[in-house]
């Protein structure tokens, strides 16, 4: 009998329910007015994330959240979490939010290597996008150290050296990637598209050089001691003086070349030798035009460099000078004259691609010392 009793009170019990349900609205349903609204709001219908994640608006949404950043996960997990949670701001085109996502799970350090890459390469992406070509390359860069033989990472290396205009490095990651996938027909395009712009802008930039009069030290050959004879000093000269190709790639650390800008300009990499305290400086775009005076006015403005205890490295106090090593003669360099200015000097070489300059302390002990017994000639 009782459980007949429970069997009727149950029965009526659910159709109260029902009735109840059938005259009462369902306070959590969606609103005729706005369904559209709320139905964003739902994590797997959403068109785009929000900006912020209020527990409150979107409950489901920081619920997820929660698991992704979850830090009692092993770390390939919640690598592959944020990984996946970058990739989803990655096709909403946020990729300032994809980048961070991407750097999080890098973060984690997880021994997946197959899974770092992808996160290193996906962050290049999401760089290249929003034009950070150098940080898209570093990002390239590394997951090829990773994984040499990476074909997204190569692709990408190489795009981001078009774009950077290193046309020489780009050739370099193409036949990188050529070696391992010999029939990709992108890096095949990419190849063809460097090659040209190397050549296109070599070529223009060696005739810029030619009107221009500027020399490039192309060889080493062994110094003619015991002449002083102008002419034999510049028949000797010729052979070294011709413009080479080879003659335009710098040997500093940056990879910087000298390049022309849209208006015609030639632009250098630049080093500063400062030999009483072993220092040096590099611009890697110092504008022909420009004078020395306003460089060293920037570069010793009001932070000294810490080298310089004394305080005595002021623009109006230094003397510089370029060596003519054939000669062996130092050329005092007015700081008022523009880098074009110095470059057409008939004794002005460049060496290893990048115009050198020595800046000394007028009057300061090492200078003297420094000069002593050489030969000094003024511009």
């Amino acid at each position: 009998m009782a459980s007949s009793t429970e069997q009727i009170d149950s029965d009526d019990g659910m159709d109260e329910f029902m009735d109840k349900f059938k005259t009462e609205r369902y306070k959590n349903a969606f609103s005729e007015d706005r369904w559209e609204e709320e139905f964003n709001k739902v994590p797997m219908f959403m068109k785009t994330a929000p900006e912020e994640i209020d527990p409150k608006k979107y409950p489901e949404l920081a619920c997820l959240q929660a698991i992704i950043h979850d830090e009692d996960r092993p770390p390939e997990e919640q690598a592959r979490s944020l990984k996946d949670e970058g990739n989803a701001f990655f096709k909403e085109k946020n990729y300032q939010k994809a980048i961070l996502s991407y750097t999080a799970g890098l973060k984690k350090k997880c021994r997946d290597q197959d899974l770092n890459v992808v996160l290193l390469t996906n962050r290049a992406a999401a760089h290249f996008y929003l034009g950070n070509m150098r940080s898209a390359l570093n990002d390239a860069a590394s997951a090829k150290k990773i994984k040499p033989d990476h074909l997204k990472a190569l692709i990408r290396g190489a795009q981001c050296c078009i774009e950077l205009r290193i046309f020489s490095e780009a050739v370099k990651w193409c036949d990188e990637g050529l070696k391992a996938h010999p029939t990709e027909k992108k890096l095949q395009e990419l190849r063809a598209t460097a090659d040209k712009h190397k050549c296109m802008v070599t070529w223009c930039t060696v005739h810029f050089l030619q009107d221009r009069g500027i020399k490039l030290l192309q060889s080493t050959k062994p110094r003619q001691h015991g002449s002083d004879s102008e002419d034999e000093d510049e028949g000797s000269s010729a052979a070294i003086a011709q413009l080479s190709l080879h003659g335009l790639s710098s040997q500093e650390a940056t990879g910087a070349q000298v390049f022309l800008d849209q208006q015609g300009s030639l632009h250098w990499p630049v080093l500063f030798l400062y030999p009483e305290h072993q220092q040096s400086d590099f611009i890697s775009a110092f504008c022909e035009s420009n004078c020395f005076i306003d460089h060293l006015t920037v570069m010793f403005g009001e932070e000294l460099p810490p080298w310089d205890t004394d305080k005595k490295y002021i623009p109006q106090n230094m003397q510089l000078y370029f060596e003519d090593e054939e000669k062996e003669v130092l050329y005092q360099v007015n700081l008022e004259m523009s880098l074009l200015q110095v470059l057409q000097h008939k004794r002005f070489f460049v060496k290893a691609g990048s115009p050198s300059f020595i800046v000394l302390v007028n009057g300061s002990s090492f200078c003297k010392q420094f000069l002593t017994g050489k030969k000094i000639q003024g511009l």
